[in-house]
């Protein structure tokens, strides 16, 4: 078992992961989650200086420029926070020889495979946020500190901007919706998320096993579009007074290209640490128990 008593630094508390990490890592020790004033990741001195003055035994960073859209607007600023900042990490971590757990994403591919990604296939972003998240990631590995990158996908939850949000806020003042079918993904309930990010920090910080660093998928299994996930999210809400209908990507004008296929393998993450399949149904289905127990249906109805 882990020592309860193990200083946890969360940086992204705020953020849709962040949020659930500090409910599901506060079993394995005390969690230290500094706001944006105290650790701001575009200032890479108080990035260095949290990790030196806690000394922690894991640093999770749950925090990123994720407006895709964004940086292709704010490139530098993108890459701050994406790129430097998880290099700055990897080596303040590796300093006080901490592990070093850090979230990337499935917009590092291109798109162009029509099988799930595996961790052996070459990264190849046609975004600069996916390109920034690669350049993370390739930070972190040439560190060579004790580290854990996940890749996750389509992230959603009860907080900040995400897709199903989105979709049930639109259904409010609409009965007719277009969606796009032709983006083919694994969506990813964050709490779920949280939860096996907690079971491997825990493994980590039992183990202490170095043979453990390295890059592994975390999402459920199967896949779907962004119209089967909207069809999905009015049928678990009830919602069937909406219609949806598919239309393709070039429809919608966006200031940065999206990739048309990022399903991810978990398999080995799954393998590695004995995280049982879940289906991204079954995410979605845990997630509708959790708006209504948690807040009445308040996001599903306003």
């Amino acid at each position: 078992m882990p020592d309860a008593t193990a200083s946890i630094l969360l940086l992204g508390a705020t953020g849709q992961v962040g949020h659930a990490l500090r409910r599901t890592l506060a079993p394995l020790g005390t969690v230290h989650a500094p706001g944006r004033a105290a650790v701001d990741l575009t200032d890479l001195k108080s990035v260095r200086e949290a990790v030196r003055e806690l000394g922690p035994a894991l640093v999770v960073n749950a925090a990123a420029y994720t407006d895709v859209d964004g940086a292709e607007k704010e490139p530098g600023r993108a890459a701050q926070i994406n790129a430097e900042a998880p290099r700055v990490l990897a080596e303040a971590a590796r300093a006080v020889e901490a592990w070093l757990v850090h979230y990337s994403t499935d917009y590092v591919f291109g798109g162009g495979k029509r099988a799930p990604y595996t961790e052996a296939d070459a990264p190849s972003p046609i975004s600069v946020y996916g390109r920034t998240k690669r350049d993370g990631e390739k930070a972190i590995r040439a560190v060579g500190g004790r580290h854990v990158i996940l890749r996750t996908s389509w992230m959603y939850s009860r907080r900040r901007s995400n897709f199903v949000r989105t979709m049930l806020g639109l259904a409010r003042e609409n009965d007719r919706l277009t969606v796009v079918d032709d983006q083919i993904g694994v969506p990813t309930w964050a709490g779920w998320c949280a939860e096996a990010t907690a079971s491997i920090c825990e493994r980590l910080l039992a183990e202490d096993d170095a043979a453990l660093s390295g890059l592994y998928h975390l999402t459920g299994t199967g896949q779907t579009s962004w119209y089967g996930l909207a069809r999905a999210v009015f049928a678990q809400f009830g919602r069937t007074d909406v219609t949806v209908d598919p239309v393709p990507s070039d429809e919608y004008d966006t200031a940065a290209p999206r990739p048309v296929y990022t399903v991810l393998d978990s398999s080995r993450a799954q393998a590695a640490f004995d995280l049982p399949p879940t289906t991204w149904t079954a995410q979605l289905d845990r997630f509708r128990k959790h708006v209504r127990t948690a807040d009445g249906e308040r996001v599903a109805r306003g």
